[in-house]
């Protein structure tokens, strides 16, 4: 059965040379209902849950890298542990972004995970 949909067409702006068109379809027929900037800026921010899990699962765990954990307890500890590493790999750049004059959202996760990586694998850290 046909569907009735509301069309939007748009140009996100975020820096780049040339500017990402987009077209978004919504069952949101009225305008007042939800306006059509909204609806973009609600999509881009939908897009950045979907690219922090990319982040953590893809990049920072690794692709099709599974739980090592065997019980609910210490599966819960590991997740924690990812969280956390991600969160702290997510300030690192905020702080160089702030500090450089740069957008947070501009720098490259898998650049800094590489970066932090290398750092810490020639650091004389020790847990002990």
């Amino acid at each position: 059965t046909p569907l009735t949909v509301r069309v939007i067409d748009y140009t996100l702006d975020d820096g780049r040379e040339t500017p990402e068109q987009y077209r978004l379809l919504t069952t949101i027929l009225d305008p007042s209902d939800a306006p059509a900037e909204d609806l973009a800026l609600a999509y881009a921010q939908r897009w950045e849950i979907e690219n922090t899990f990319d982040e953590l699962k893809t990049h920072q765990r690794g692709p099709r890298a599974a739980l090592r954990s065997k019980s609910p307890p210490l599966v819960q500890q590991e997740i924690w542990g990812h969280l956390c590493c991600h969160y702290a790999i997510r300030t690192l750049m905020r702080d160089a972004a702030t500090a450089g004059g740069h957008d947070p959202d501009r720098m490259s996760f898998v650049a800094a995970l590489r970066i932090t990586r290398r750092s810490l694998s020639h650091s004389s850290f020790s847990p002990s």
